[in-house]
């Protein structure tokens, strides 16, 4: 009943909107990305804006988050969701819902990248109960740099170090990330990610069944900014395999931001 209580919450959130903003892709953004593909940037939401969004993934998986600004250096929110949501027979929520909350620590300057701190505990994806994680781990712990460069419009540049609370597997290494996000026009971006997968790097499938050799995850995507303070995203996930989980992966991301 509380799972439910809280997708309710997500979905019919009773804010007042006053203001539509442009998409998070493109030369023409009025929303700074908090996200590459999985790992979050130093970007947040200033004051006063609310963001929902909705991720769509496989096993007929939907995770719905509700995210706000305040101070303009502070953001937080709350997600849940789970696999088999659409279609029939019953829904596999996830386990706890999803916390975040980050920290602008600084500003970006001309000389200097944004800096942010924060912990986010929603993981991506299928919830793998018998290892307490996510198929992709959940940052956990982070701190995040994010530097933006004009070139044909503009291309960021960002990195981060994260500790995942997600360590049912035994692992509880440091993990380290990197990517870049350029735009094309004013409306569209496109993404790309690399994750170390430090954290994530164990080859228990003799006896597990879970199996992450590989030297990281490559992930990328692309997102509009389709009006009215509406940005849809495609991305495709562990490309080439490079972490042998058995292929990789495609999802949709719809992320709607309004200000109070």
């Amino acid at each position: 009943m509380k799972s439910k209580a809280l997708i309710l919450v997500l979905l019919t959130s009773s804010v007042v909107f006053s203001q539509n903003l442009n998409g998070s892709a493109g030369s023409n953004a009025g929303i700074e990305s908090r996200y590459l593909i999985d790992m979050p940037t130093a970007g947040i939401l200033h004051n006063g804006m609310i963001a929902m969004s909705v991720h769509f993934y496989e096993e007929s998986g939907v995770l719905m988050s509700l995210e706000a600004g305040a101070f303009n250096r502070l953001t937080f929110g709350l997600s849940y969701g789970g696999t088999n949501v659409i279609g029939s027979g019953p829904v596999d929520w996830n386990k706890l819902p999803g916390v975040t909350i980050r920290f602008r620590l600084v500003d970006e300057t001309a000389d200097f990248p944004a800096i942010a701190l924060g912990y986010d505990s929603q993981g991506k994806d299928l919830y793998l109960s018998q290892y307490s994680r996510y198929e992709y781990k959940s940052p956990g712990f982070f701190a995040a740099a994010s530097k933006y460069f004009t070139m044909l419009g503009y291309l960021g540049i960002h990195g981060g170090v994260n500790y995942s609370l997600e360590n049912g597997d035994g692992n509880k290494n440091l993990n380290f990330y990197v990517g870049a996000d350029k735009t094309i026009g004013r409306d569209i971006s496109v993404i790309a990610e690399y994750n170390f997968g430090l954290n994530d790097n164990l080859n228990l499938a003799d006896t597990t069944g879970l199996t992450r050799p590989g030297p990281g995850y490559l992930n990328a995507g692309i997102k509009w900014s389709v009006g009215n303070g509406f940005t849809v995203e495609f991305d495709y996930k562990n490309i080439f395999d490079l972490k042998k989980t058995g292929g990789s992966l495609r999802t949709i991301r719809i992320e709607y931001v309004q200000t109070m």
